[in-house]
């Protein structure tokens, strides 16, 4: 197997993050019973705190990290060193316990099915069985997922996740060989996700002190800000009526405010001292596109007010509201044309590099012995490394992907079977090798809009159900850059196979237990979840938004077809062909390029700390202590912070389940 790399692209910025790591030459299994006991220990005592967080504030906990160190710390004083390997699968284990598990989307179903945007549109009522119960059903007034109406929708979302995981991984591992092993794409942010990962791997090694100190400086860090940003909220949450926010959370709503002299324009700050340390490590020209971007997005809402296109926006409106409204009257639109411009220039540069690779390829063949030459052939199996081969991964992407168009064809019988058909066969592997070589090159991806909502138009079906059901249209493009990572720390691919096979049912039976408690504990969403209150309102609007275009209007203008301008469709597929021509013209990074192109007409609240974090990270710290010095410590800054953070909420997720259960018992 091939360890040296021949990289295409020749991009000073890129070539820091590709140096970062080197492929080992050594694969060992990293699936152990510390993994397991990892599992268990994260999934029971920090599930429940991710939830929290998740509903407060819309981010998680570094719940993975806490783990890491205990194990890691007990371990050594039982003198037995964890390897860099169990490590690696520990922090994948213990992330994915973390992540709050798969049955939070039943908990958005039971608002989503009665939320006022569904009432609106008359969908009320409407919605299959197999997807929620009916909005009068004791499973939602009763606020319990231990009912007979939640069934099928529970059994279908397991069957789903795990051909789904099937489907990914196979697919997934296909591209990584095709990619990585056969085209020898440089995949520059792969190295900083290994970095990442391994921050703890040598804890017992004298040199790396200084990540000890980094950490323990981040995590000092997090419980200061931690105690309130969250620990306030959910402490006084618990007692009163009420919870008491130091810092408002989501975000400060500044909209209001500034609506005089930027009338039509969200604005408003994240406070979060998170979003600064990250933006220290994310590559500068990507943040600097984004910034150029949110500076022209406050210069044209004005405008586009003032010419009478924003006119759905009133005086008085809030973050959200002015949102969905600028999103019908012009930015959907725009974005629409956006993401298709941004489609054509990565499809045109992929042909490009995919002719000029294949030439590379045959003359390298011609003049390399046989041994290179086997070694790009993708359907060998390298050894050591875990590899299967790359036809039983086709096949059995092809048996799951069957399953699941026989699975949709009972849900919605009425849908064209060959749509089903294109989808799974010919555009997500189209796309997944389009993202898969994107990732290689720039760390970028790129979704093809419209697809799945103009097969729905034009097959002319009627109804809601075709947007619930599990239509095979994905994006796996992004599993070939997780191959990458396990191969730079040096594990063996089948860890993580078993890892999975642990982390699906454990998920699921901790997920329900705890989304279930804390349900029953109090209406989702409330003033006690600001982050869910607001951004479930604005998820249902939009989601509606999109429904209404196979839905009978009775006469009536589907609200889907009033957001479609067709006009500011082309002018902003234009606007990016002529924008990404004249900043390579002008040799601007190509992720200043994404990053401009991709985040115009967002909302600017979460984008102003990680800007200022960039700025500080690049001429303050990267001057004094160097660029690659940077991007190797403050990762470690970041998981000590998210550490701390998560700390400070497990403990006041703590007493809230204490308080909950303590109030709902019977004496």
């Amino acid at each position: 197997m091939a360890t040296d790399r021949k990289p295409i692209v020749l991009d000073k910025e890129l070539e820091v993050y590709r140096s970062v790591m080197e492929t080992p030459k050594e694969f060992r299994n990293g699936f152990t019973w510390v993994a397991v006991a990892g599992a268990f220990f994260c999934g029971l005592l920090m599930m429940p705190g991710s939830i929290y967080l998740s509903l407060m504030t819309g981010g998680g906990i570094a719940a993975a990290w806490v783990t890491l160190i205990i194990f890691s710390e007990v371990s050594r004083r039982a003198m037995r060193t964890l390897s860099r390997q169990e490590l690696v699968i520990l922090l994948m284990v213990a992330g994915a316990m973390a992540g709050g598990g798969p049955i939070g989307d039943l908990v958005w179903r039971q608002y989503f099915v009665r939320s006022d945007a569904v009432r609106d549109i008359g969908l009320l009522g409407r919605f299959p069985g197999w997807y929620a119960p009916q909005p009068n059903s004791d499973a939602i007034t009763d606020r319990t997922l231990l009912h007979s109406a939640w069934l099928v929708p529970i059994v279908l979302m397991l069957f789903m996740h795990v051909v789904g995981t099937v489907k990914h991984y196979t697919l997934s591992y296909f591209f990584f060989r095709l990619t990585s092993d056969v085209e020898r794409l440089p995949f520059p942010f792969a190295g900083i996700s290994a970095q990442g990962s391994m921050a703890l791997a040598e804890s017992g090694e004298r040199k790396t002190t200084w990540k000890w100190r980094m950490f323990s400086f981040g995590a000092v860090l997090g419980l200061a800000y931690g105690t309130v940003q969250v620990g306030v909220p959910l402490v006084t949450g618990a007692l009163l009526t009420k919870p008491i926010m130091i810092i408002p959370l989501p975000w400060w709503d500044a909209t209001t405010l500034t609506e005089r002299l930027l009338p039509a324009t969200p604005t408003g700050l994240v406070i979060d001292l998170g979003l600064f340390i990250v933006g220290m490590v994310i590559p500068f020209w990507a943040v600097m596109g984004q910034a150029a971007a949110m500076l022209l997005t406050l210069v044209m809402n004005p405008l586009l007010h003032h010419m009478g296109v924003l006119t759905r926006w009133q005086p008085g409106m809030e973050t959200i509201a002015t949102t969905f409204n600028n999103s019908i009257d012009f930015w959907m639109s725009f974005g629409l044309g956006v993401m298709g411009g941004i489609a054509v220039i990565s499809i045109i540069q992929t042909v490009r590099d995919l002719v000029k690779k294949a030439r590379e390829l045959k003359k390298r063949r011609q003049e390399e012995a046989g041994l290179a030459a086997r070694r790009e052939n993708i359907w060998e199996t390298p050894a050591g490394r875990g590899d299967f081969s790359p036809r039983i991964a086709v096949m059995l992407y092809g048996l799951c992907a069957l399953v699941v168009i026989k699975l949709c064809q009972m849900l919605v019988p009425s849908f064209p079977l060959y749509f089903l058909f294109g989808f799974t066969f010919l555009y997500t592997p189209l796309l997944s090798y389009l993202n898969a070589r994107l990732i290689g090159i720039c760390g970028q991806h790129v979704g093809i809009p419209f697809v799945r909502e103009a097969a729905f138009i034009l097959s002319g079906y009627k109804g809601v159900e075709i947007w619930l059901a599990p239509i095979p249209i994905d994006e796996m493009g992004s599993g070939a850059s997780n191959f990458r990572v396990k191969e730079l720390t040096g594990t063996n691919f089948w860890s993580h196979l078993k890892a999975q096979g642990l982390i699906i049912p454990l998920s699921f039976i901790l997920s329900f237990l705890f989304w279930g408690f804390i349900w029953k504990s109090g209406a989702i969403p409330s003033e006690m979840y600001p982050f869910v209150q607001k951004m479930w309102d604005l998820r249902a609007k939009q989601t509606v938004l999109m429904y209404s275009a196979t839905l009978d209007m009775e006469g009536a203008k589907p609200l889907f077809f009033e957001a479609l301008h067709p006009k500011v469709m082309a002018g902003s597929f234009s606007f990016t062909l002529v924008a990404f021509a004249v900043m390579s013209a002008l040799h601007i990074p190509i992720m200043a390029i994404y990053g401009f192109v991709q985040t115009v007409g967002g909302m600017p609240h979460a984008f102003v700390s990680i800007v200022i974090g960039a700025l500080v990270g690049r001429f303050y710290f990267q001057r004094r202590f160097g660029q690659k010095r940077i991007l190797e410590v403050v990762p470690v800054i970041s998981a000590g912070y998210g550490t701390g953070i998560g700390l400070i909420a497990l403990l006041g997720v703590a007493l809230n389940l204490i308080v909950s259960a303590v109030s709902a018992a019977p004496f």
